[in-house]
């Protein structure tokens, strides 16, 4: 097997001891975070049928998705997103308690084109409130991603919120088709990707005239304060567009009860890609100095159970970003920088005594303290070399006169000290220090 043959399929990648490190950190803070607002967790399979994905994904979503036949020809293709399999088990369990508050931590695939902070393979973290109507909902996992960005020690980042409603209002004032409105939204999307001139290409490939495109281009331009917003709006707005606005109104006052609403500004560009979304829609973007585009986005999806063959039930959730966060987080040089979770490693002097050395390792472990012992039959200075070179932070050295005395040698990796301390001591010692 020649060494072509060994290359990671494009757009996937290898995580090393010290990278899932660094991710663990990132997906266990989120985790804990989710849980403290009540999110209980949940899993669904990688893969599913064809027809459950492409439900109401949209055309360019349903270009990247992973497809395949299995053996017997059933159409399947793996995830896309970690929404539309919650939509699937809600449909499929109606009896489930309301509202149902899920978090889910796990792999999804796209078959786009890789850049920064974008893969084929990634992972993401989502949090849905299925059940509720209320924008109270809505503001409540918008407060769960900043309380996930703010645990993790961010600080300088913004929350878009808009609402398809409202989009749906310019399109109608503009005299869009219906039949055209999700093709709006999909262009009006790209901004960010392909600049203004390059949405008004697109929206000329729909037949747009010149008029249409101006005015389109004229409202989804206006960003600010909801009341900003509610001051140039409210002369052109259409009954749909004032709900629209009125739920966004409602979303920012409820945040203010968690003191949030200071990260939130509406943008009438934002209108996210994906065709399920019903009502409002929201982006966290960090402001760093790499180009990872938003950390954070998601929206209210109140017809997608009932697509799938559920009863009519509201839903909203908010999908992070786990890559894109460690991106930003390794940028902003805020991440263990350990490349082990080994606390110690218990090394032995002379092989007479490699029985007292796994004693001792396991009585550790029953501590709760991580420790790793020799397995290679290695001479001292060779298990030294290898902690070292791990990056363990201590070494616990046991030889014969150690095992007489019950006293051993304690050796800090990082200053070169030692320290003769008996087991407890070294246990109270290791309960008190972190390795990151």
């Amino acid at each position: 097997m020649d060494k072509s043959s060994l290359r990671r399929p494009r757009g996937t990648r290898d995580f090393l001891p010290w990278d899932m490190i660094k991710r663990r950190f990132v997906i266990e803070t989120i985790r804990s975070t989710f849980e403290l607002y009540g999110f209980d967790e949940m899993e669904t399979p990688a893969f599913e049928f064809l027809d459950v994905l492409t439900a109401k994904c949209g055309p360019e979503v349903k270009e990247q998705i992973y497809a395949f036949k299995d053996k017997v020809g059933r159409e399947l293709g793996l995830r896309f997103d970690l929404t539309v399999p919650l939509a699937r088990v809600v449909a499929s369990h109606p009896d489930l308690p309301k509202p149902f508050k899920r978090y889910c931590i796990s792999r999804v695939w796209r078959y786009e084109e890789p850049q920064s902070g974008r893969f084929r393979e990634f992972w993401q973290a989502d949090v849905d409130i299925v059940g509720s109507a209320k924008m109270d909902a809505d503001a409540e996992v918008i407060a769960v991603a900043i309380s996930c960005l703010k645990n993790l020690g961010m600080k300088n980042f913004r929350v878009r919120l808009n609402n398809r409603k409202i989009l749906e209002s310019v399109a109608e004032s503009a005299s869009v088709d219906k039949e055209l409105s999700l093709s709006v939204f999909r262009a009006i999307d790209k901004l960010d990707k392909i600049g203004l001139e390059g949405v008004k290409q697109e929206l000329r490939k729909l037949s747009l005239t010149d008029r249409q495109i101006s005015m389109i281009m004229d409202q989804v331009s206006k960003q600010g304060s909801v009341d900003l917003i509610e001051k140039d709006l409210s002369d052109v707005l259409t009954e749909r567009g004032k709900e629209g606005l009125n739920e966004l109104i409602e979303i920012v006052h409820n945040l203010e009860f968690y003191d949030y609403s200071q990260y939130v500004i509406v943008d009438l560009s934002l209108a996210r890609g994906l065709d399920y979304y019903t009502g409002p829609i929201f982006e966290i973007s960090a402001e760093t100095t790499i180009n990872v585009g938003s950390v954070a986005g998601g929206g209210r999806y109140d017809n997608l159970i009932e697509l799938l063959g559920g009863p009519p039930t509201p839903a909203t959730g908010i999908s992070l970003g786990i890559d894109r966060l460690v991106e930003v987080l390794s940028e902003a040089d805020m991440l263990p920088k350990a490349r082990t979770s080994t606390q110690a490693f218990v090394t032995y002097t002379n092989p007479l005594v490699k029985k007292e050395t796994v004693i001792i390792a396991e009585k550790l472990r029953s501590e709760g303290i991580k420790v790793e012992v020799d397995v290679m039959g290695r001479k001292l200075e060779r298990q030294l070399k290898y902690a070292d070179a791990k990056g363990i932070p201590y070494v616990i050295i046991v030889g014969p006169q150690e095992v007489r005395s019950s006293v051993y040698r304690l050796k800090d990796m990082n200053s070169r000290e030692e320290r003769l301390l008996s087991l407890q001591e070294i246990i109270a010692l290791l309960k008190g220090s972190t390795n990151r």
